[in-house]
């Protein structure tokens, strides 16, 4: 339990906290306190003058309050963890954080269940100390978010004033295009990569394939726009150095490129969140004519019919074959395609990721006619499981799902005996603290009866947790038998083939470039 008595400058080992904003670099009228070098100067001042010793700081620069997914702020908490640190200094509570119910959060639970003494110099808060500077921290939270929101509303509305007088505002320009040096809201070519994307469009509109275009931007080893974003290597979403057909597509129907800003095509959800909604295009901002264009408006819209057709033809809403979604390539894991040949009213498979760019090889040909294949699994499927059904007897079937749900009841009834104790026994630890805190018993007899109880506490826990376990491990075996014997049931009738009862019956369907076949199902009882 926390005992902030114990705080003392001998037991305290500091760990000063910064942080710098991109909003607080503008500030110059606050600069002089709010800059990295002076807010360590200070917190570092105040450790010497208290005697407290310093361990470790922990740096943000850059990072906005409403977020707590801070590098520095995380490895503060991981030494808090670790008990690298038992006191944590700030400037002002802001520095901490803005969000009023994240810091609230951390200031008024999570430091004081982990013993941490938290000071803010600027407001005197110190909960080692009770004093009345302490009780405006609720409103100082609040206060701070407010700020945040407000300085958040004006930043967008500066912003929106320059989407709407065509100035560039993104963090990176469309592939083709650089900020021009003497004026970063405004777009001049890329010597480098304009040609590229022309030549994109020039290809799609003398009727080239999406395939082959990205067949063509590939062999011929053209960078990617992902690649030249140059992406924190950390990041989750690593850059694609390879062209695919969705990154081509793209490309042609950016607007961008017949010399219109288009903006406000997404944004944040909060201010407080990094998170990102797509808006109608009823939304978006778009200025005619900032810049110069790569394309031509009539070649743009000409392609745009294309890409239109293309897309119709691809979303074609058709029943999906019995196998569908079920078929595998052995080779790359890649599911199979099934595709339909209008003019010679035939169905095909083949790997997914062979027909989308075959040129380039990124796999084996699987073309097989799916009729042929289709006839052919189902009797061999038929087969299998009527000689596997001669082994199931539902009847024992049956009675081995109540048996499943009498142990369930049984375990529940345990866990039940198992939390009245847990109960009795945390109020006896609770007890034990308030007769040593009274000096009714000596510390050495506290810490004998203690670690005796938690002892038990920790095995009746463990206990508790696998009971628990056993029951969702017979809640699901019960679940997954009575879905047996329904299945059962229906294979009986296996005649009467459907999409549903193959995807109940069979995991999936392996084939490879020899078009050996694999079937993998789902029955193991």
């Amino acid at each position: 339990m926390y005992n902030p008595l114990k705080n003392t400058p001998d037991f305290c080992k500091a760990g000063i906290y910064i942080r710098l904003s991109e909003a607080d670099e503008g500030k110059t009228y606050e600069s002089d306190s709010e800059s990295v070098l002076n807010q360590r100067n200070m917190l570092m001042n105040f450790v010497k003058e208290k005697g407290f010793t310093f361990v470790s700081e922990y740096v943000d620069d850059g990072y906005s309050g409403t977020n707590f997914e801070r590098p520095g702020f995380s490895k503060m908490i991981e030494d808090i963890k670790n008990k690298v640190i038992n006191l944590v200094i700030v400037k002002d509570l802001s520095r901490l954080g803005r969000d009023h119910i994240m810091t609230g959060y951390y200031v008024e639970n999570f430091f004081p269940e982990n013993g941490i003494r938290f000071i803010s110099m600027q407001e005197g808060y110190d909960n080692a100390v009770n004093q009345a500077s302490n009780d405006s921290s609720t409103f100082i939270f609040a206060c701070n978010d407010y700020y945040s929101k407000q300085n958040s509303i004006k930043i967008r509305n500066v912003l929106n004033d320059k989407r709407r007088n065509g100035k560039f505002i993104g963090s990176a320009p469309s592939y083709g295009y650089l900020r021009d040096p003497n004026d970063k809201g405004h777009l001049i070519l890329d010597s480098e990569y304009a040609p590229v994307v022309k030549k994109i469009f020039d290809m799609a509109y003398e009727g080239v394939s999406l395939s082959a275009i990205t067949t063509y931007l590939n062999e011929n080893k053209i960078k990617t726009p992902s690649s030249l974003k140059r992406k924190n290597p950390h990041a989750k979403n690593k850059y694609n150095p390879i062209w695919t057909i969705s990154s081509v597509k793209k490309i042609l129907k950016n607007q961008m490129y017949v010399g219109d800003m288009v903006q406000s095509v997404q944004t944040k959800v909060s201010y407080k969140s990094k998170k990102k909604k797509t808006l109608p295009k009823s939304n978006w901002d778009i200025v005619k004519n900032t810049h110069e264009p790569i394309v031509d408006r009539f070649i743009f819209e000409s392609v745009q019919n294309n890409v239109k057709r293309t897309n119709y033809t691809a979303n074609i809403k058709r029943k999906k074959r019995l196998f569908e979604n079920l078929l595998y390539c052995k080779e790359c894991g890649n599911m199979l395609t099934i595709t339909y040949k209008k003019k010679q009213d035939y169905w095909t498979i083949n790997c997914n990721r062979y027909s989308r760019d075959p040129k380039r090889k990124m796999c084996e040909s699987h073309f097989i006619p799916y009729d042929k294949l289709e006839n052919a699994l189902l009797v061999i499927i038929k087969k299998t499981y009527k000689k596997y059904l001669k082994t199931i007897n539902i009847t024992s079937l049956a009675t081995e799902i109540n048996d499943k749900k009498k142990n369930n009841f049984n375990n529940k009834e345990k866990i039940k005996d198992l939390e009245s104790k847990e109960k009795e026994y945390l109020s006896k630890l609770d007890m034990l603290y308030e007769d040593k805190f009274k000096g009714l018993i000596s510390e050495e007899m506290y810490k004998r009866i203690a670690n005796d109880t938690e002892d038990l506490l920790n095995k009746l826990q463990k206990e508790k947790i696998e009971l628990k376990e056993d029951n969702k491990i017979i809640k699901n075996k019960t679940d997954d038998l009575k879905q047996y014997e329904e299945k059962i049931k229906s294979l009986i009738k296996i005649e009467n083939s459907s999409r549903e009862l193959m995807q109940t019956i069979i995991d999936k369907i392996v084939i490879d470039k020899e078009k050996n076949i694999e079937i993998i199902y789902k029955f193991s009882i």
